[in-house]
């Protein structure tokens, strides 16, 4: 089922370069279909946004019913039970928590002869959130991204999620986005929904930064629309990727790489390893327990095309390789999982030790789950409170510190031959 090869062999190599280039291929079909729907969108507004929600999702969206009602929140809450509630209040604490440590402040720094520079911070005006819907409920993703754009002071927070084939929303979507403090909720999905966002329509209200992960047709409508609104990042499938020596738990291993081999056939679950022996016992006991899951055939396929056990002459070379893949989620079972934790240059996400599985990422701990894929963890950074916020400096000179500098100044405006710049300090000082 998983393929077992030594790191450095040809084998081991080839897997690496094709798991850079698995999800490209779908990328030109899907943009043919989604920048007509754009257009359609920008040109029809609610016609098209209706239209196509009937289309894909549901017949019995309409325009009066777009916009979920405070009596289906209400109704929300007696349809989710009280371990949802406790579960998704404690996930948002522990977000809120998190994300409180990377919140920005104004600063000023005052120089001689009275200058004054400084930057202010202040919360995007909108944002709008995708969040996947339809027989799929995902509320920790709700959470993920409502809470940074929430302690970044955003001020209009909006959320698109597509609706059941009766019209619906999911319950527990509902309730995180309420507890979150999402503003207001449309029942849209799809290509359709970043649309709306981006361009407004007469019920959509137009954000400035659109959030949160999809199918092909959401990522490549996201990037469409990058310039018109600004995007978190274009989401690939999930990712795994676990370094282990001999001390690391088989089993613990195994029901960590299916964890995300689940998601989509497309996810790749990879373990580097010091230990010839333990990659045959993970081998088998993913055997052993792919039994019992729920969706074992996604799992199955997806370790079969793109899961892979690399056995490493050193963990040295593990984590190089680990560094040169720059997985989205990276696990460290090794003895004392914080004497690499400096080596380890990139990752979206590190698991330390034994007891710290992906899955607390996912839902409770309190790092962002919202995460760079497909090697881009080598230049981007988890969703934060950063994505929500933007920066203006400023500039306060007096007339004597204008004086003294303004020479420098028109030196450098006469090099580049901008003499107009030049002029706008000689008038000053006439």
């Amino acid at each position: 089922m998983i393929k077992i090869t030594q790191a450095n062999s040809k084998e081991g190599e080839e897997y690496i370069n094709f798991l850079k280039e698995r999800a490209e291929d779908v990328q030109k079909d899907a943009n043919i279909v989604v920048n007509k729907i754009l257009e359609d969108v920008r040109a029809r507004g609610d016609d098209a946004i209706i239209e196509y929600t009937q289309k894909f999702d549901s017949k019995f969206i309409t325009s009066k019913n777009l916009i979920v009602s405070k009596e289906e929140i209400k109704n929300a809450y007696k349809m989710v039970d009280q371990d949802f509630l406790d579960a998704i209040t404690m996930a948002k604490q522990n977000v809120v928590e998190f994300h409180e440590k990377q919140a920005r402040t104004p600063w000023s720094i005052k120089k001689d002869k009275g200058i004054i520079l400084g930057q202010t911070v202040r919360g995007l005006e909108s944002v709008g959130i995708y969040v996947p819907g339809g027989t799929a409920a995902y509320p920790s993703t709700v959470i993920m991204n409502a809470i940074p754009a929430k302690v970044a002071g955003v001020k209009n927070l909006v959320m698109v999620t597509p609706p059941t084939k009766n019209g619906s929303i999911n319950p527990h979507i509902l309730v995180a986005a309420d507890i979150a403090g999402v503003d207001k909720i449309y029942k849209v999905g799809g290509a359709q929904a970043i649309a709306g966002l981006a361009f407004g329509t007469e019920t959509i209200f137009k954000v400035d930064k659109i959030v949160g992960p999809g199918n092909i047709y959401v990522a490549m409508a996201k990037k469409s629309v990058f310039g018109f609104v600004d995007i978190d990042m274009i989401a690939g499938p999930s990712e795994i990727l676990i370094i282990a020596d001999e001390s690391a738990s088989e089993k613990f291993i195994a029901a960590d790489l299916m964890s995300q081999a689940e998601h989509d056939v497309l996810a790749s679950a990879m373990l580097i390893t010091t230990s010839s022996e333990l990659a045959e016992k993970v081998a088998f006991e993913l055997e052993v327990q792919i039994k019992a899951m729920s969706r074992k055939d996604i799992i199955g396929e997806s370790l079969e095309k793109y899961g892979v056990i690399l056995i490493a002459q050193s963990i040295k070379e593990a984590i190089n390789l680990a560094n040169e893949i720059a997985p989205e989620h990276l696990e460290v079972m090794l003895n004392n999982p914080f004497d690499f934790l400096g080596d380890i240059k990139n990752a979206g996400s590190i698991f330390l030790g034994q007891y710290s599985p992906e899955p607390l990422g996912d839902y409770i701990a309190g790092p962002n789950h919202v995460l760079p894929t497909s090697g881009t963890a080598r230049f981007f950074s988890p969703l934060s409170v950063d994505d929500f916020i933007k920066k203006s400096s400023y500039i306060y000179y007096t007339k004597e510190a204008l004086s003294e500098t303004a020479d420098k100044v028109i030196k450098l405006s006469e090099v580049e031959g901008l003499t107009a710049h030049g002029n706008s300090i000689k008038v000053r000082l006439e």
